[in-house]
């Protein structure tokens, strides 16, 4: 029993420390980040957080709380993590990579921020993935093709951004609104299997 004790402490000390990392990158002026102290080994009594019954992080929301700074990719070792709500804030910065470690995903809500760079093609790993929502940043490159392999997915909107290429048809896509890609000046429509090359706009 004592070496079950062990462990736990372990795995809460990494998702603490890749929090804690988290938290050093953020500017946060109303001061919601307070309760996440280094100290505390395990980061389940921090406000925020949400953690299953085995003591790793679930659930991290920090939505509409006035956060600056940019994303950390020690958020990838949260591998635990079913939502990571960080919408309406003024996040700046790119969208690490790392995310795609996070096989139990369930919903990633970074729309409305200040978000650069491109949507990261390791998002396609995320085989549990049901709402991919970055609109309303100020995210370029092409939607990656990655995530036709996401058969979970239910709801994407990259809408308000500055993606380019085309929207791919096929897979999840089949079924998300044209609208929810509206407002990228040089996202073409639809791709036609065949015909439109997905480079078109693309640099």
């Amino acid at each position: 029993m004592e070496r079950a004790g062990v462990v736990t402490t372990v795995s809460g000390n990494s998702e603490g420390d890749a929090l804690y990392a988290l938290r050093r990158s953020l500017n946060d002026p109303e001061k919601v980040l307070q309760s996440w102290d280094p100290n505390l080994v395990n980061p389940c009594t921090w406000f925020h957080i949400t953690c299953n019954q085995d003591n790793r992080v679930t659930r991290l929301d920090l939505g509409n709380s006035k956060l600056s700074g940019h994303l950390v990719p020690e958020l990838g070792k949260l591998e635990h993590l079913q939502y990571l709500e960080l919408y309406k804030n003024n996040i700046q910065g790119t969208i690490p990579a790392e995310i795609g470690n996070l096989k139990s995903l369930i919903s990633l809500d970074l729309y409305n921020n200040n978000i650069t760079g491109k949507i990261p093609s390791t998002l396609g790993k995320l085989k549990n993935l049901v709402f991919l929502r970055l609109n309303d940043n100020r995210l370029t490159g092409r939607i990656p093709r990655e995530l036709i392999g996401v058969s979970s997915l239910k709801v994407v909107d990259v809408s308000n951004n500055n993606l380019c290429g085309t929207i791919p048809t096929t897979g999840p896509f089949e079924h998300i609104p044209l609208n929810n890609f509206e407002n990228n000046p040089l996202l073409e429509g639809p791709e036609l299997m065949g015909l439109a090359s997905y480079d078109t706009n693309c640099t």
